[in-house]
């Protein structure tokens, strides 16, 4: 981990631990579905907890046929898209 503990993670780290495309934790960053905590250097952190609640619910979703655009207006409705 890049952080003195496991709570931030990188983009590459997320793609490793969760099987995630890079490119894919990229466009979920876009339509903010993970938020960016901090940046050191050129690499963007993430906060772990928030990451695995995030992708296990879109997982969620798009199992049950949900789109991306329906999954994003869930996200972000509830508590601004802070916590989901």
């Amino acid at each position: 981990m890049t952080a003195k503990n496991d709570t931030y993670l990188t983009a590459q780290e997320i793609s490793k631990k969760y099987k995630v495309a890079y490119p894919t934790i990229n466009h979920y960053t876009d339509l903010g579905f993970l938020s960016i905590i901090k940046r050191e250097g050129n690499k963007r952190l993430y906060d772990g907890r928030q990451v695995k609640k995030r992708l296990g619910l879109i997982a969620k979703l798009v199992n049950e046929g949900y789109p991306l655009r329906l999954i994003r207006k869930k996200i972000l409705s509830n508590g601004k898209g802070r916590a989901v």
